[in-house]
């Protein structure tokens, strides 16, 4: 398996089969009441369910490796998409804010964990000083939106802190539950997406943590754990022999759509 050395976010983003892990780190998000239902309430998941995806994704795409122009472009987008999502919420549903830096940090934090889960069951290990830099790079997805660079935390070590404590305090109601399921369902996307549903709805269950998968109320088993063990083995075995043009197509694609 080729070495690749990746030092930044530049590096491990153009990877396709990242995506493999996006389900997993929108359901995360989901899971965070406040950022739950304000997607509930402020998106259109019902009639565009990947919309929320293909923005991340460009996102992402123009942040790691776009043009300045094309960084400006997005980080304006996703700020004004931003602005309206905000209630000061009830004593049943949570008081949301997009523009809140701990909310910010929270969506960050599920992208680079959920992209380096992926990478490493792929690809060689990192070194340690490797796996440091790329971290210390997956920042900007937040900070790009406003979050303080100190809220990052500071280390990988201090980082495993911070998540460990956020999985414990996330909890999923039936509106969240009913967003998640229209993603899954996709049943407005195009045909091509709806056939590789089945997979991703797999993947992402697969990958989520534990308690969180029982929130959502996917079923596991043996079965299912060594059927996805053997996904990334595929997987694994695809990106060794999958050239540059094919493993970027995705992020190539995406920046296209992107004002220069």
């Amino acid at each position: 398996m080729r070495k690749l050395h990746p030092r930044t976010l530049a590096d491990v983003a153009p990877e396709a089969v990242l995506l493999a892990g996006a389900g997993r780190a929108v359901l995360l998000q989901l899971a965070n009441p406040a950022v739950g239902h304000g997607v509930a309430d402020h998106s259109s998941f019902a009639t565009d369910p990947l919309k929320r995806l293909h923005g991340t994704l460009s996102y992402i795409y123009a942040l790691s490796n776009g043009t300045p122009a094309q960084r400006r472009s997005m980080q304006r987008q996703v700020q004004r998409a931003h602005l309206p999502v905000k209630a000061a919420g009830t004593p049943r549903t949570p008081a949301y804010d997009a523009s809140d830096p701990q909310l910010q940090l929270w969506v960050a934090a599920t992208l680079y964990e959920s992209a380096l889960q992926i990478y490493d069951a792929v690809f060689p290990v990192l070194s340690a000083s490797e796996a440091e830099s790329v971290y210390q790079s997956y920042a900007i997805l937040g900070t790009a939106l406003g979050m303080p660079a100190d809220l990052w935390p500071r280390t990988r070590a201090d980082f495993a802190v911070y998540w460990a404590k956020q999985v414990d305090q996330l909890s999923v109601d039936l509106t969240v539950r009913g967003v998640a399921a229209e993603l899954l369902a996709a049943r407005q996307a195009p045909w091509g997406i709806r056939v590789l549903m089945p997979l991703a709805r797999f993947l992402t269950a697969g990958q989520l943590p534990p308690t969180v998968r029982d929130m959502y109320g996917f079923a596991w088993s043996p079965r299912k754990e060594r059927l996805l063990n053997a996904c990334f083995r595929i997987m694994a075995l695809l990106v060794t022999i999958a050239p540059k043009t094919i493993r970027h197509a995705p992020m190539r694609f995406y920046l296209r759509r992107i004002p220069d």
